[in-house]
């Protein structure tokens, strides 16, 4: 195994002069090898000895609202993709003891495939970057490429491609990942912190294909009418001359007021809020009035965390929709080590502002009076969501690609970008011990999934359907 951690305070203690310090990281990183070779992470598949897989998922239940959990599983036993993106627990506990490094960054802490996509900068223009931060954490950056290396892996399978071609797609993520961070390595601090993947840059990604072109025009169309106004005449209608958000069972509903009431519990929580936002952003709030609320199920591994819709008006056509979702621990907590965060919603938004190239001007956080961590965001800001149905062979690798430099991006931002580099090197070893790690790990994910499988069918994981198109509609 390598060293534990690379400390910010011995980075300073480098010369001022910026070539030079870069190479005395990329020195410092090319030393690692030494004690935890690159081949050595296709070795390696689980880092703790003795685990009970659905232990686990039984143990991530706790707190979660009881009767969306077969609606949970009802999602995971969809496919073993479905039910890896459900289980990030269980990556996590087996990632512990596997080798690293050393170098620790601001992780993602739940990369996979389906948590990338497009979204709208504060300037209005589109970008690529990751999208979900629930469980966003300093650890290993080895851990993050390993979870996204996975992903494509089931992605492939579940597509009906074979192992070569999954084994393919994975170097072609990888190796984007360490060609890109060899080149924010030789970047200034601040040319990192400002690097995106604009609109423009995935049309040049895509520009040999001409389907895969014509696939991209039609999202980006699509996410530039994905605003407040739309999804406002969607979601809403007028009860006693107020707008109100439609009921939409079992996925979006108004809950008992006992249970949360806009006035006794919104209110204080929002108030909290405004609060963490910047002065300028606070104005801005105070403009709009928060007229109802609805709890929102949503995602795979969140399904039964507590999220909330809420419609916010400043005049009859001028609607604003916030999402309030529960920020519970991280899942590498204690895993990559202690949190340093009292409030998670905090560590959520915090992780996400160091990690993404832009990120939403709401993006806040507060408490609740139960004493539950939250953040919140737009609900939806022209969006583009992963589309995984149809891909070829080479739209999946070229995706993949996609989010490898993606990735590297925000794994950079944390300042280690040159120490990676450094330990990576120009060579494909990395690439073939995580694509060898990719697909035994795949494997693994296959066995839990039947062994789920198995206990839903024994009714130890009771499963519910949801009703045909439902889902799509309220996204």
């Amino acid at each position: 195994m390598g060293k534990n951690s690379e400390s910010a305070a011995d980075d300073r203690d480098e010369s001022v002069d910026a070539p030079s310090r870069r190479e005395a990281l990329r020195s410092r990183g090319r030393s690692l090898r030494s004690d935890c070779p690159r081949s050595s992470h296709g070795n390696v598949v689980l880092g703790q000895a003795s685990r009970d897989p659905l232990g686990l998922l039984e143990q991530s239940n706790a707190g979660r609202v009881e009767h969306l959990l077969p609606v949970r599983y009802s999602r995971m036993l969809e496919s073993p993709f479905a039910f890896f993106r459900g289980t990030a627990v269980l990556q996590a506990y087996d990632l512990k003891g596997t080798p690293s490094a050393g170098v620790i960054v601001q992780c993602c802490g739940d990369c996979h495939v389906m948590n990338f996509g497009g979204f709208a900068s504060p300037e209005r223009s589109l970008v690529f970057d990751i999208t979900d931060f629930d469980e966003t954490f300093p650890a290993p950056f080895e851990w993050d490429v390993k979870r996204l290396a996975v992903s494509f892996v089931l992605a492939a399978r579940w597509l009906g491609f074979d192992d070569p071609s999954a084994w393919h797609i994975v170097e072609c993520v990888v190796g984007a990942y360490r060609a890109f961070m060899g080149q924010f390595a030789q970047m200034k601090a601040l040319e990192v912190w400002y690097a995106q993947i604009t609109e423009e840059d995935v049309v040049r990604h895509f520009a040999d294909d001409p389907k895969a072109l014509r696939y991209l025009r039609q999202r980006v169309e699509k996410a530039m009418k994905s605003t407040s106004e739309v999804v406002f005449h969607k979601l809403t209608h007028v009860v006693n001359g107020r707008p109100r958000i439609v009921d939409q069972q079992p996925l979006l509903y108004h809950v008992d007021p006992s249970v949360v009431d806009l006035e006794r519990d919104a209110v204080p929580f929002f108030e909290g809020y405004r609060k963490n936002l910047p002065p300028a952003h606070q104005n801005l709030l105070d403009r709009f009035e928060l007229v109802d609320l609805a709890f929102k199920v949503v995602g795979v591994g969140s399904v039964g965390t507590h999220c909330f819709v809420t419609l916010w008006m400043a005049d009859n056509d001028d609607p604003l929709f916030l999402q309030v979702k529960e920020a519970r621990p991280s899942v590498l907590e204690g895993l990559a080590g202690p949190a340093s965060w009292q409030n998670n919603g905090e560590r959520v938004v915090t992780g996400q502002r160091l990690m993404q190239s832009a990120s939403d001007i709401f993006l806040g956080w507060s408490e609740s009076r139960q004493g539950e961590y939250a953040y919140v965001r737009q609900l939806r800001d022209h969006k583009v969501a992963q589309e995984l149905t149809g891909m070829s062979r080479g739209l999946l690798a070229s995706t993949g690609e996609l989010c490898g430099r993606a990735l590297a991006r925000a794994h950079a931002k944390s300042g280690r970008a040159a120490a990676i580099d450094g330990y990576l090197g120009s060579g494909t070893n990395f690439d073939t011990a995580i694509a060898a790690y990719a697909l035994a790990y795949a494997d693994q994910v296959e066995e839990d999934y039947a062994e789920f499988q198995a206990a839903v069918n024994a009714g130890r994981f009771p499963v519910e359907s949801m009703p045909s198109g439902l889902e799509a509609a309220i996204r």
